[in-house]
């Protein structure tokens, strides 16, 4: 009786497997709609980590402009001190969301739109650090001040 049973089992596997296979070679892995699907997020993906980027330039360009700003009082300073330390917040959330791409990177999805994400991050950090020592530490410097001096007359 036991190999009765046995044989059932067998046959019915045998029979799962072979529907299963059947099917399968109808079907491919992915149907047109659910490739277009795909490639349209990893085309998302990119075009919104571009505008990300630009952005983070933009902020840059912003930044940079007022490092050349002269004579600022404590209230110009104060708040200047709070851009910067909002800067360095973003700046910590923008790396996070770097290297939450680690994966997508290995797999060579969008790999220059991630590379000018991290450039821009980059080049950001360096604009508000860059401001950071401009108002805050090289006005302590005598031949920075002098040399500042200088250039203001240049424009």
């Amino acid at each position: 009786m036991e190999c009765v049973s046995q044989k059932s089992e067998i046959i019915n596997t045998f029979s799962s497997v072979r529907d299963f296979s059947f099917k399968e070679k109808q079907s491919p892995l992915l149907d047109e709609e659910q490739m277009n699907g795909f490639l349209d997020a990893i085309l998302d993906f990119k075009k919104g980590l571009s505008k990300k980027a630009q952005d983070i330039y933009d902020f840059s360009d912003r930044i940079e402009k007022l490092s050349w700003f002269n004579d600022l009082d404590e209230e110009c300073l104060m708040v200047a001190n709070d851009l910067i330390s909002a800067a360095k917040d973003l700046s910590s959330t923008l790396i996070r969301q770097y290297v939450s791409m680690n994966f997508i990177r290995s797999k060579g999805i969008a790999k220059d739109e991630i590379k000018n994400f991290k450039n821009a991050i980059d080049v950001f950090k360096e604009t508000y650090t860059d401001l950071e020592s401009v108002l805050f530490f090289l006005p302590e410097m005598p031949d920075f001040v002098e040399t500042s001096k200088e250039l203001s007359l240049v424009k």
